[in-house]
């Protein structure tokens, strides 16, 4: 009887290779064959589980992009107790900039992929649906607060989750290029947040 194949699992574990080849050596590593060496398939495994390099590409940053968020949507939902609107919105911001060791692998791959878009419209599309995400979360994070009465009536929350959004992604290349330390991009986004509760 023949083996049964995870065509979903296939799909992510070569999503995972293009993102560790990009990390590694950046977009222009990404070939069908070292793809299909680094996710320990054949080259016909990745052609059966994409028609194209740039549906691979597209797959892959939809991957990454998902896990950016589950990144962000984990830090909220596991909070020991109830925290402030301030430190969850603190804490989901350094997420999303991708700040801590663990993170600059995926911040890597994530400024390739951006910068990729700039020529590419479905991979821009692709960013423009997760970046939404994101800041509809932020907006969310910031009516908490005023409903917490941390975060003043009067403000935005649509126009400032703009605004921290932008700063957030803004520093992960800032840290990326050594412009910045992830110890001082801490500080910066904790200085936005502050600037909200005044």
């Amino acid at each position: 009887m023949p083996r049964q194949v995870d065509y979903e699992d296939r799909r992510r574990r070569i999503a995972e290779a293009v993102c560790t080849l990009i990390a590694r050596s950046g977009m222009q590593a990404v070939s069908l064959r070292d793809v299909a060496a680094q996710a320990d398939v054949s080259m016909g495994a990745v052609q059966r589980c994409f028609r194209t390099k740039e549906d691979m590409l597209l797959f892959a940053l939809e991957h990454l992009s998902q896990r950016v968020s589950e990144r962000a949507d984990q830090r909220i939902a596991t909070a020991s107790t109830p925290e402030a609107a301030a430190t969850l919105l603190s804490h989901t911001l350094a997420e999303l900039a991708l700040l801590d060791e663990g993170s600059k692998t995926q911040a890597r791959v994530w400024l390739a992929f951006v910068t990729h878009a700039s020529a590419n419209e479905k991979l821009a599309a692709v960013l423009r649906d997760t970046y939404a995400k994101l800041h509809d979360l932020i907006a969310w994070l910031i009516r908490y607060g005023q409903n917490t009465g941390e975060v003043p009536q009067h403000l935005d929350p649509t126009r400032e989750a703009h605004t921290l959004l932008a700063v957030a992604d803004g520093l992960t290349v800032h840290v990326l290029a050594g412009h910045h330390s992830p110890q001082t991009a801490l500080s910066i986004l904790q200085r936005h947040v502050d600037h909200l509760l005044q």
